[in-house]
């Protein structure tokens, strides 16, 4: 699981599982692009503990559902790291409301961040990638809600499931450049984006339903993405974990 010398931008990443996975591969070696919409602080304090690992950090802010604004920090990134050998896309939003009652302004941005956001970070990442030569790592952070359909969040299944068929199709087409592309479904992760939905005791009786009788951790999920990105998963490609 090492990535000793390698540059990886991760979005969402001032929180929960995009922070986790940039810890995690710093923790491996990695030099880390951290981007971020609205969370200056929380940014920068995730570029202040990847540099006391050791690697350098870069904080990137960027709207993700803006292909101007992505490319933007693709660019940037080039321009402080020379290349990129992986990117996670990881970036979300939701609005919970059942459809006949959905504001759709809030329907329109969980999908424009949740899933055209991933979509001009995969196609980003991969252009540069395959004009690098050098082959590289895409990692989408999906959800279960791609393949479950939870009432009230319906904008959210819809974008997590288009995603994850974006993914699989990506990997095909990239497979003659050396580029592998993974999904991770992460489950019930105790993240800040949970508890814009839950309260602590609601976590907590829920938890109950799940076998491990816990919710996971972002430092869990970022260390199965430390392995997908590393070489030890180097025969994975278009695979769900």
């Amino acid at each position: 699981m090492q990535l000793s010398g390698k540059n990886i931008l991760v979005t969402g990443a001032s929180k929960g599982i995009g922070r986790g996975a940039v810890l995690e591969a710093a923790r491996g070696g990695a030099n880390v692009g951290i981007n971020h919409r609205s969370s200056p602080r929380e940014a920068e304090e995730v570029a202040e503990l990847v540099r006391e690992l050791g690697g350098k950090a870069l904080v990137l802010q960027s709207d993700v559902s803006d292909e101007a604004s992505v490319e933007a920090m693709f660019d940037r990134f080039h321009e402080e790291f020379g290349r990129i050998d992986a990117f996670v896309s990881n970036a979300a939003y939701s609005d919970r409301q059942l459809m006949l009652e959905a504001d759709m302004n809030g329907f329109r941005r969980t999908i424009d961040v949740s899933m055209w956001g991933a979509f001009y970070g995969v196609r980003g990442a991969s252009r540069r990638m395959v004009e690098q030569g050098k082959g590289g790592v895409i990692i989408v952070v999906s959800s279960p809600h791609a393949v479950i359909p939870i009432p009230t969040a319906m904008a959210y299944n819809m974008a997590k499931a288009a995603i994850d068929h974006m993914a699989r199709t990506a990997a095909i087409e990239l497979a003659p450049h050396r580029i592998r592309v993974n999904v991770v479904h992460p489950g019930w992760i105790d993240t800040p984006g949970e508890r814009k939905f839950f309260t602590d005791e609601q976590l907590n009786q829920g938890a109950q339903s799940i076998p491990w009788k816990r919710l996971g951790t972002p430092e869990e999920i970022g260390r199965l993405i430390r392995f997908l990105l590393s070489e030890d998963a180097d025969y994975m490609t278009g695979s769900t974990v």
